[in-house]
Formats: structure tokens, C-alpha cells, sequence
């Protein structure tokens, strides 16, 4: 019970500084950690030439598509969450978290089998060449099974970290990542099981991750029971983990369709360009996931403070985190852009083209990242006070309102560099947009 009452006091009274460093930082290395074995896949599957690369490359973004389920009522849930243990409301909290856990569970379950069913034809549109399919096809069957776990963790890391409990989030993927590590090489090379190797790896290590929160739970640590009996599909529940899960399931399948569109145009210009895109998208997403992370500390704070009707206690959480994390944004855009060749080099020694490639998308993308915490923040911000249109719209902008058109001419003016700076160009863009979104909303809670 001290536990969490400690909990409480510090989404609640702690110095922001000291409360976004407690909740925020754990969680921000554990998913750094995370987005370094996606990275360590690549690489070892880099080893094997390639057309695996571009096997690994394809089956990227079904895999988030598929954990968008569990981002939509994760994050949906959290959101809700943290203005309720705000207002002091544990009977409706408990209804939510049980609501939301089940919920995404059995909704993944469903999703996964149509993905089986279809396999083949959605990766052909997402990008799978010939040469390539074979490869994706064994991949991509282990690797989407075996996603079930992971939408049970993405799950409970947002409600675990809707709760304070940032460490259990950090401890469950740490986990899961070192274990990756190790395994990949082993599975890889040792048992002589190629790309089928890389997905069984990943698989087993997700399935730890999932040990760990089922310990968490089971053992009281929880503020949340997860009882089936506390299941409540009612209209109510179900708006409100919706209203924001939507949203964040929106922004997880642009992120997929920028992800796919990305590689559908690079296949014209040869396997080296697919197989660049893969270590690119997983660069950039170790920087992407770092912020989110970071800001997983941020979200309960924003969302108890607004609950609970503190206003200034908001403002200067958001000050905080915009700061933060445009520090780190401004840090991690530089160093991609600068040792963008170095970086490129560790996937491959024989395909030169594949470098060449992959350093101008990553200069790109890394200088237009470093707007990307300040628009981070807000997109959380809006969400979090359950301002979902606003939030919708904001969080749209990078990956769908402003790329798609980018990515449908660009390449059409600028060849093969028109496909690599689509995003870039869709960065800046979207940070333009939240300017001015951002300055109408914090000049209210100033009248607030």
C-alpha cells in the first residue's frame, strides 16, 4: 500500500524535474534498449546478405501495425487513467485497465490470423521483390505469431506507466532486449536457422518481457488487478480509452504506410536502396523511441495534473519536457547526420551503393529531427487532456497529412533522393503546423 501511495505523491507533488527524471528516464532507456535489438536484428541479419535485409526490411511495418492494437488501448487506456487516479476514481481505474488489457489481447489475436491468411499478397504490397519474398515469408510468419506478446507489453508498459511504475516498464524491456542480444548470434550462425533464427529470438524475447509484467501483476505490485470480472465494454469505458486510442492507433498505421510507401519506392531503384531503408528506419526509430519513452514519464504528470485541475504544475511540465527533450532531439539529429557514412558501414561490407544510400537518408532525417520532441510533446499533450481531434490532427501531420503528398511527388522531381527526403520534408512541415497548435493551447491554460 506505501508502495502505491508513493506513486500517487509523485505523479501528484514531486518537483517536475525530479518526477519526469523518475518516470521518464527509466522508461526512455528501456525503450532505447528495445529499439536497439530491432537494431541488433538488422544487423546480424546483414550478415546473411541482402535480400534478407530487405526480408527484414518488408516485415517492419506489418509488425507495427500489429502493435498499434496494443499502442490503441494502452495509450488509449493511460490517457483515462491518469485523470482518474487524478480525481481519486480507483473503482472506475480498475474497470479501465482490466477493459483495456483483455480488450487488446483478444483483438490481436484476431488481427494476427487475418495477417496469416493474407500473408503473401501484403507482402508483395509492402514492398517484397522476388528475390526477397522467400526470406520475408519465413521471417515475417514467426515474427507476426509471436507479436502477440508483444501487444500484451505494449499494453502494459502504457498502464504501468500511467501508474508511476516506470521502472517495471524499463525492467520488462530490458529484459527482453538483453535477452535478444544474446540469442540473435546463437540462433542466427550457432544453430544455422538464418532469418527463421532472428524471428524465433525475437519472439522468445518479447515472451520474457511478458513474464515480467505477469510477475508484476500477480504478485500485487500493481495499483490495477486485471480482473476479468472488472471487464466493463460499456460505451463509456470504451469512448474514452477510443476517443485517444484511435488517434494513437492513426498515427501507428501512418507510421506503417510511411514505412511501406518509403520502401515501395526504393524497390525501383534496386535492392542496395530496400535494404538501406531497413537500418535507416531503425536508426531513426532508436531516436523516435527514446523521446516516446521519455515522454511516457511526462504523460501521467500532464494527465493527473490536469485531472486534478493544477494548472501551473502543467505548464511547467510542458516547459520541462519541451526543453528536455528538444536537447536530446537536437544531440541525436547531429550525431546521426554527422557520422551518417560510419553508421551505415556496420550493415554491410560489400554493398557500397547500400552506404552511399542509406548516409544521404540518414543526414536528412537526422537534421529534421531535432524538431521532433517539440512536437512530440504536444501531440502527447492533446491526447492526455482528452483534446483528441486537436491530437489527432497534430499527431497526423508528420506521417500522413504532410508525407503523403511529399512522398507521392518528390520522387517524381528528385528521382531517388525525392524518396529519401519525403520524411525529412514532412518533419519540417509538421513542426510548422505545431507552432501554432502549440501556442493556442498553452495560451489557455495561461487564462486557466
Amino acid at each position: 500500500m506505501e508502495e502505491k501511495n508513493n506513486k500517487i505523491e509523485m505523479l501528484g507533488n514531486a518537483p517536475i524535474p525530479k518526477a519526469l527524471l523518475a518516470l521518464g528516464l527509466p522508461t526512455m532507456i528501456g525503450m532505447l534498449i528495445n529499439a536497439l535489438y530491432n537494431l541488433v536484428d538488422t544487423y546480424f541479419v546483414g550478415g546473411l546478405g541482402t535480400e534478407q535485409m530487405g526480408a527484414v526490411t518488408v516485415a517492419y511495418p506489418l509488425g507495427q501495425i500489429v502493435v498499434g492494437l496494443g499502442l490503441m488501448f494502452g495509450n488509449g487506456a493511460a490517457a483515462y487513467l491518469s485523470r482518474l487516479l487524478g480525481k481519486g476514481d480507483q473503482e472506475t481505474a480498475e474497470q479501465v485497465a482490466s477493459t483495456a488489457l483483455y480488450g487488446s489481447v483478444s483483438g490481436g489475436a484476431v488481427v494476427i490470423l487475418c495477417v496469416l491468411l493474407f500473408l503473401k499478397p501484403i507482402l508483395r504490397r509492402l514492398g517484397a521483390i522476388d528475390s526477397v519474398m522467400p526470406y520475408a515469408l519465413t521471417y515475417t510468419g514467426i515474427y507476426i505469431v509471436g507479436s502477440l506478446f508483444n501487444v500484451f507489453n505494449v499494453t502494459m508498459n502504457n498502464i504501468v506507466s500511467s501508474e508511476g511504475a516506470a521502472k517495471t516498464a524499463m525492467c520488462a524491456l530490458l529484459a527482453g532486449a538483453g535477452l535478444n542480444v544474446l540469442l540473435d548470434p546463437i540462433c542466427i550462425y550457432y544453430l544455422n536457422l538464418g532469418v527463421a533464427g532472428a524471428a524465433i529470438a525475437t519472439v522468445i524475447s518479447q515472451a520474457v518481457s511478458t513474464l515480467v509484467y505477469l510477475c508484476y501483476i500477480f504478485q500485487g505490485k500493481s495499483v490495477f488487478h486485471f480482473r476479468r470480472k472488472d471487464c466493463r465494454f460499456t460505451k463509456e469505458i470504451l469512448s474514452e480509452i477510443l476517443k485517444i486510442g484511435i488517434p494513437t492507433l492513426l498515427f501507428q498505421l501512418l507510421t506503417s504506410l510511411s514505412i511501406a510507401m518509403t520502401n515501395e519506392a526504393a524497390t525501383k531503384y534496386g535492392g542496395s536502396a530496400l535494404a538501406a531503408m531497413g537500418p535507416v528506419t531503425k536508426m531513426m526509430s532508436m531516436g523516435s523511441l527514446a523521446v516516446f519513452g521519455f515522454l511516457k514519464g511526462f504523460q501521467p504528470i500532464a494527465g493527473f495534473s490536469y485531472g486534478s485541475g493544477n494548472y501551473k504544475r502543467l505548464r511547467e511540465a510542458i516547459r520541462t519536457a519541451v526543453i528536455w527533450s528538444t536537447i536530446f532531439c537536437v544531440g541525436f539529429g547531429l550525431t546521426v547526420a554527422v557520422f551518417s557514412k560510419e553508421l551505415m558501414s556496420q550493415f554491410t561490407k560489400k554493398d557500397l551503393e547500400m552506404v552511399r544510400i542509406g548516409q544521404m537518408a540518414l543526414r536528412a532525417n537526422g537534421i529534421s529531427f531535432m524538431a521532433f520532441g517539440f512536437h512530440t510533446v504536444f501531440c502527447f499533450l492533446f491526447l492526455v487532456m482528452g483534446k483528441a481531434k486537436e491530437g489527432c490532427i497534430l499527431g497526423a501531420c508528420r506521417q500522413g497529412i504532410c508525407f503523403l503528398p511529399a512522398i507521392l511527388f518528390l520522387p517524381k522531381v528528385l528521382g531517388l533522393r525525392g524518396v529519401l527526403y519525403a520524411q525529412p520534408v514532412a518533419d519540417v512541415l509538421a513542426a510548422v503546423v505545431t507552432v501554432f497548435m502549440a501556442w493556442k493551447l498553452y495560451s489557455s491554460l495561461l487564462d486557466s
